[in-house]
């Protein structure tokens, strides 16, 4: 394979060839460097994997998109499981551009349809795993949509619910009771958004982070609301959400329905919703699996471990939409 542009055949090979050596391992494969040239040996399956693998990653750089380490790891983890797709469409749907300048983008194909449900649909469910990018991607499509005034607000909300732990009277007013269970959410805003640009939209109310008790009675409108940790909302609550939404307004809901930590005989109102919704039109369902896990390569390998001792592994597979309504 031979590569015409000597900046970008060297940062495909990355720093001390180490993109190099994450698909060799990846692939079972040895992969050879001559000028700027290179020659891909092994099976041959393996072979043309490799070799479409960085192909396509040649042309990502050459639409000036950046590759790290972890991009190589999520791409070949994307050819293998589906050969024909194409990385050009996934790491090239810019999402968001952070305060730090990182381009978010989608990582795998789930994510990806995901990205597009949300651009189509005003409702949308993201069940599956931890790491997997749900509330992530969901924020940063929340931001895009603020920053271009497509909504006037964005909202985000989640139960106040404890994760297996009594943890008791919390002291403090009513604000500082309920920040501990909203922790996350402020954490990935920080990561998107400058902290004073954040706290000048917090305060204005551009952007609100509330507790799900807080949307009873609300009518949403122009504005793009995520509902976070879904799994432990009740029937009624679930229900009580998803009636918030008013003219101009999107509703994310995210969450993983193998971690509910609703007291026993409670129904997860995500689970119910999931079933009372699946044929509702107008509405869509992403179901991510370990596939598509984007933190450490070591919490696929949890998650799937997990999976395999309880049974309570997501159904796997691409991205369930319903008609237009």
């Amino acid at each position: 394979m031979h590569f015409d542009d000597q900046r970008l055949f060297t940062e495909l090979l990355g720093q001390h060839d180490h993109h190099l050596r994450t698909i060799e391992q990846a692939l079972g494969v040895r992969i050879g460097v001559s000028g700027t040239a290179l020659k891909v040996s092994g099976g041959h399956t393996e072979q043309a994997l490799g070799g479409k693998l960085l192909s396509d990653l040649y042309e990502i750089l050459k639409r000036g998109y950046s590759i790290y380490p972890s991009d190589v790891d999520y791409a070949t983890r994307i050819l293998r499981a589906d050969r024909n797709a194409d990385l050009k469409d996934i790491f090239l749907d810019t999402v968001y551009v952070s305060a730090h300048k990182r381009v978010i983008s989608p990582k795998s194909i789930n994510q990806k349809n995901y990205i597009d449900a949300i651009r189509k649909y005003d409702v949308v469910f993201g069940i599956g795993p931890a790491g997997t990018g749900k509330t992530y991607l969901a924020m940063a499509m929340a931001l895009a949509a603020l920053m271009k005034n497509q909504v006037a607000r964005m909202v985000l909300c989640r139960p106040a619910v404890e994760a297996g732990e009594k943890l008791g009277f919390l002291p403090g007013d009513l604000a500082e009771k309920v920040n501990p269970y909203l922790r996350p959410l402020y954490d990935a805003l920080h990561d998107m958004v400058d902290y004073d640009r954040a706290r000048r939209m917090l305060e204005r109310g551009t952007i609100e982070v509330a507790p799900l008790a807080f949307m009873r009675g609300r009518t949403l409108n122009d504005s793009f609301i995520i509902l976070d940790e879904a799994q432990n909302t009740t029937s009624e609550q679930m229900k009580m959400f998803l009636t918030r939404l008013g003219y101009n307004s999107k509703a994310v809901i995210t969450g993983d329905i193998t971690q509910i930590d609703l007291p026993s005989g409670k129904l997860s109102g995500l689970k119910e919703a999931r079933t009372v919704l699946s044929n509702t039109p107008g509405i869509a369902f992403t179901l991510f699996n370990e596939r598509d896990v984007v933190r450490h390569r070591l919490v696929q390998a949890i998650i799937t471990a997990y999976e395999a001792v309880s049974g309570d592994s997501p159904d796997p597979g691409p991205s369930r939409e319903n008609g237009p309504a």
